[in-house]
């Protein structure tokens, strides 16, 4: 994926948390599944946040960007901020 897909893909995870947001005002959605649902949207931001950064690592050092790859929910949630 390249920055402007992954940036894509960003604007369409965000456009969908301030949907859920939305309907779980208008009471389309309770609020456990819009928890659910957000913390899907969130983990998914969260690796395209990671590949971004893997992206610019590698650009720094000379490195083929289009080398980053995602890595697992697991692997990014568990980092340590």
């Amino acid at each position: 994926m390249n920055q402007h897909e992954i940036l894509g893909r960003v604007q369409t995870l965000v456009d969908r948390e301030h949907e859920l947001r939305e309907k779980r005002q208008s009471g389309e959605l309770s609020r456990e599944e819009e928890q659910a649902e957000m913390r899907h949207v969130e983990e998914a931001l969260d690796q395209c946040w990671d590949l971004l950064r893997q992206r610019r690592a590698k650009r720094e050092f000379d490195r083929d960007p289009d080398e980053a790859t995602v890595r697992s929910v697991g692997e990014v949630e568990g980092y340590l901020q």
